[in-house]
């Protein structure tokens, strides 16, 4: 995992791109004290496991992406076991 800082409210996260569409983001501090635009919506009711992202901190990992920062991992799923008797 990379680490990566919003542009806009320097919150630092984790993120591993899986695919061009599957990013994984690791946060290092409750989402809700570290970022705004969580914390905003949690004042409101919406709390952050309801939330599918920070419209800023997804600007700032697409721009990490671009930039050649976020690299997409090679994760493939584990050759299947062989199985006894063969």
């Amino acid at each position: 995992m990379q680490p990566i800082t919003c542009h806009e409210c320097g919150t630092r996260v984790l993120v591993e791109k899986y695919s061009e569409i599957h990013t994984s983001v690791q946060w290092l501090e409750d989402a809700e004290a570290a970022c705004p635009e969580f914390a905003r919506l949690a004042e409101q009711g919406t709390h952050s496991a309801f939330v599918s992202t920070c419209m800023a901190l997804r600007r700032s990992i697409g721009a990490a992406v671009r930039e050649g920062r976020v690299p997409e991992s090679r994760f493939s799923e584990p050759a299947p076991l062989p199985t006894e008797g063969r």
